[in-house]
């Protein structure tokens, strides 16, 4: 993913998304599935709001790609092809293929730091 440069100067501001401002976030509602600038959600009234990453495009046009690629800000797998944070990560570690939102923060850490060979 080639970050613009405004997405690089967002990143060097902030090393993470609490430190943003609570007068600059925008939220994820998972209940209602909309993006909100309040918590509790204006429009459902639920209390637990995920802050979105200024980063985030949200509307992510691929079905299904090869490759991931990491979020410099917030670290969650990004869309290699347009840097929607909205995608479900899958791997065949186990030998069978499942999400990995589920696993602990040291399997999924493992996983970032893979290294992937082409062999020609």
């Amino acid at each position: 993913m080639d970050w613009s440069t405004e997405q690089r100067k967002i990143t060097e501001k902030y090393k993470k998304l609490e430190d943003i401002p609570e007068t600059e976030r925008k939220y994820k509602c998972h209940t209602c599935h909309l993006i909100v600038d309040q918590t509790p959600c204006p429009n459902c009234g639920e209390t637990k709001l995920e802050i979105m990453c200024p980063l985030d495009n949200c509307h992510c046009t691929h079905e299904m790609i090869s490759g991931i690629e990491y979020c410099p800000l917030c670290s969650k797998p990004v869309c290699p092809e347009c840097g929607s944070h909205d995608v479900v990560q899958i791997s065949r570690v186990t030998g069978y293929l499942q999400d990995v939102s589920g696993w602990n923060a040291g399997k999924q850490q493992e996983l970032k730091d893979r290294i992937r060979y082409s062999v020609a």
